[in-house]
């Protein structure tokens, strides 16, 4: 049967989907995408797969793809990221078998993306691109699709596009977002530059970016044109997204530790999907303690226990609740509800100091407060004897040339980087921090001097050897 292409493709391998998961890392397990398909999810992606480990190591085959095969998952789309055409096509024949198309992730902006060079950070290098396209085009028994980032200039987010069909492409997810929108620096996904590739190629489009309800995906479809939308945070905070329910968070809590058990995954999947549905629970203080125990549980009944908890204080909440109410703060619903979740932004001021600001900048920001990041609270519960506070970190004398500690047993009272260039030019030893130019020099010369004195007791050994080796 020959490979059908393009809108062939996607009407009657992928039956028309409208509503798509998209790949996202530990998260669109296959538990997760079960979970979805029950709630209206009409396609789903894979995790993005790693082209190199995933052709070299068999275990992580089977663990991301083999024994993750079930005849409700389908249509499925494995995506890789890759940049080497020779091995993303080994990787893509590996998978074929078990899914309806390869997809080539051009849309990571992450820094892990950046330093594996893969992602939206390959997004400039057409020529290699448009090989690896190609490639898995006439190599591969499916159809190869791609999801990619815009650039800021319309002109050449619809270049790229055009430039990705003709190398073979078959479906075309665009995120709205450049690779520099990420974390606190998100902002809108921009639908235009979405809505300008669909006029320009004659593949199907997807749209993603501003998902957050049911409305949000038929306002997109009807404002760009596409054939279908993929959610990925909003699918999160809420699987019934497109069924356009909010239902309460147990409810779809329960349901996803019933599959989880029929089909099991890491525990740290299940723990971050948990905390994603209970996220507006989990953020009020009187909730605190259930928050650290879901980080730190070691079973998956362990989880469903905490989940059962959580549903006991909402139903009380519930009980309390008096007719009229609304809920407090700026959200829609009242917390126990499934419903999305915002990304802040930077803060209003530095709209007055000219712009955004680095991700770095904002973290210094934050860390100037007594708060603790979420990563060093998760090291604490870990490590409850370790004080982490800045306030409370050991005071180290500074070194007077660089700030950096200095060591404590330094005959300079220097750090190690700077007196190492001070020995060095003085030729000097420092036993705290195991410098000994000096001493290495001294016992240099008297090896030297030894040698020389030796040859001079005996001037003729040398010529005697010279001479025996000749005949």
């Amino acid at each position: 049967m020959p490979k059908l292409q393009g809108f062939e493709f996607w009407s009657q391998t992928l039956g028309g989907a409208r509503h798509v998961v998209a790949p996202m890392v530990d998260q669109s397990e296959l538990a997760w995408r079960l979970l979805s398909r029950r709630h209206g999810a009409q396609l789903c992606y894979t995790p993005m797969l790693h082209a190199q480990v995933f052709v070299r190591d068999a275990n992580y085959r089977k663990e991301n793809l083999y024994c993750a095969v079930c005849p409700e998952d389908r249509p499925l789309i494995v995506q890789f990221c890759a940049n080497d055409p020779e091995v993303f096509v080994q990787a893509a024949l590996l998978a074929q078998d078990y899914c309806d198309a390869i997809d080539l992730n051009l849309g990571c902006p992450q820094m892990i993306a950046k330093r594996g060079h893969y992602g939206a950070f390959l997004q400039e290098e057409w020529d290699l691109l448009q090989r690896m396209i190609l490639l898995a085009h006439e190599k591969l028994s499916v159809p190869v699709t791609c999801k990619i980032r815009v650039f800021p200039e319309i002109k050449k987010t619809v270049q790229y596009a055009q430039m990705l069909e003709k190398a073979g492409c078959q479906l075309l997810t665009v995120h709205g977002r450049t690779k520099e929108q990420k974390g606190p620096l998100s902002g809108a996904a921009s639908w235009e530059h979405i809505k300008a590739v669909r006029k320009a190629v004659t593949i199907p489009v997807f749209a993603n970016g501003n998902i957050q309800c049911l409305q949000d995906v038929e306002r997109c479809i009807q404002d760009t044109g596409v054939q279908g939308v993929m959610s990925a945070e909003g699918n999160l905070h809420n699987p019934a997204l497109f069924e356009g329910r909010s239902p309460a968070v147990w409810e779809l809590a329960e349901e996803y530790l019933d599959i989880v058990r029929q089909h099991p995954c890491p525990l740290s999947y299940v723990r971050a999907h948990l905390f994603k549905l209970w996220h507006h629970t989990l953020r009020l203080q009187v909730h605190q303690q259930l928050r650290e125990d879901l980080a730190k549980v070691k079973t998956l009944e362990g989880i469903a226990a905490v989940s059962r908890e959580l549903k006991l204080r909402c139903e009380e909440d519930m009980s309390r609740q008096k007719e009229g109410e609304k809920p407090s703060g700026s959200l829609p619903f009242f917390h126990w509800i499934c419903q999305p979740y915002i990304r802040p932004g930077p803060k209003e001021g530095n709209k007055e100091s000219g712009g955004a600001r680095s991700k770095r900048a904002l973290e210094e920001e934050e860390g100037s407060t007594e708060v603790l990041s979420k990563n060093k609270q998760k090291k604490q519960l870990r490590n409850p004897r370790k004080t982490f506070g800045p306030s409370q970190k050991p005071k180290y004398a500074k070194c007077d040339q660089c700030g950096n500690p200095k060591g404590s047993r330094c005959v300079f009272d220097l750090c190690r980087s700077c007196c190492k260039k001070r020995a060095f030019r003085e030729t000097a030893d420092c036993p705290g921090h195991g410098l000994l130019f000096k001493t290495k020099l001294e016992k240099s010369l008297a090896w030297k001097a030894a040698q020389a004195q030796a040859g001079s007791r005996d001037p003729g050994s040398f010529p005697e050897v010279l001479g025996s080796a000749r005949a």
